[in-house]
């Protein structure tokens, strides 16, 4: 498995605004959805993908059923599907998504075929991470609940 250093996780945190989490569910116990409502409340532009729920509302957009549908400009896709499902979803994002500059795959779920194909094209991949859980080790919150970051701050 990779091994990504903080810096290149803060790097592709801090350059996102857009994400499109495919995966999304509306049922608010589910990961999926706790980590794009999360990730919302952080100031990124969560784009819902999930075709079963296509022109629901969530998270202020409209949830679509598929990465063709996006007219705005991502920066990430998330995707909060099995290992097998990866490859034409990332195969997708790089033929309708211009502005894609990562492809995040959420804990258990990696994929080094489909990653191999993105980063021949200049995409930055992430396998086997959660962006909530990098994003708050990274930016000091998880401290807040008594966990060890190894990231010192001076914010409480």
């Amino acid at each position: 498995m990779p091994d990504y250093s903080d810096q290149f996780l803060t790097t592709v945190l801090k350059r996102t605004k857009v994400v499109a989490v495919v995966g999304v569910s509306m049922n608010p116990v589910r990961p999926s959805y706790y980590v794009a409502r999360y990730l919302s409340l952080k100031g990124y532009t969560v784009i819902p993908v999930n075709p079963g729920h296509a022109g629901k509302p969530l998270f202020g957009q409209t949830v679509r059923a598929s990465l063709s549908e996006i007219s705005e400009a991502v920066d990430m896709v998330d995707i909060f599907r099995r290992s097998e499902a990866v490859p034409p979803i990332v195969d997708e994002a790089l033929a309708e998504l211009p502005n894609l500059r990562t492809i995040w795959m959420q804990i258990g779920v990696e994929h080094a075929e489909a990653a191999a194909r993105a980063q021949a094209r200049d995409i930055d991949v992430v396998m086997n991470r959660c962006p909530k859980i990098e994003y708050q080790r990274l930016f000091g919150e998880l401290r807040m609940g008594g966990f060890a970051t190894g990231v010192i701050s001076s914010k409480l």
